[in-house]
């Protein structure tokens, strides 16, 4: 029997404090539905998102694995960049879902794109391109920069 043929893709895979609340704040917040879900013994989820077919994995931090969470951290070192329809409108229900604004939505260099930072110290940046992009019009400012 042969396994289907499997695309090449990079999901990245968010540590956190309170997985089962994470996976909730997704999808009230970005419309994430949950595609695969597993618990250990202990209850701890490991789940695989997908908003509009774009996936990521959410787990409670692992130390003793060396998978921390930003709490546990002091921040981050990935920013993840939603490209969506309608940023303003995610924006909007990731706020009224708990996210706090970091930069608000708005146009600049070819992207209508604002920033956030979850209840879990994981940083959003929420956009579309308002334009063709091509090397001379990637963001250099704004939410896309800092």
């Amino acid at each position: 029997m042969n396994a289907p043929p499997v695309p090449d893709s990079i999901a990245p895979w968010l540590n956190v404090r309170g997985g089962k609340r994470a996976i909730e704040f997704y999808k009230s917040a970005f419309g994430a539905v949950e595609v695969y879900h597993i618990e250990n013994p202990a209850g701890d989820p490991v789940s695989r998102l997908s908003v509009g077919g774009a996936e990521f994995w959410v787990s409670d931090e692992s130390p003793e694995h060396k998978n921390f969470s930003p709490e546990s951290i002091g921040g981050c070192s990935v920013r993840l960049i939603l490209t969506v329809p309608d940023p303003d409108a995610v924006f909007a229900r990731a706020i009224a879902a708990g996210a706090k604004e970091i930069c608000p939505v708005s146009e600049g260099h070819g992207w209508r794109v604002g920033r956030l930072v979850d209840p879990f110290g994981h940083h959003w940046e929420i956009g579309r391109p308002t334009r063709p992009e091509s090397s001379s019009t990637l963001p250099k400012g704004g939410a896309l920069d800092g």
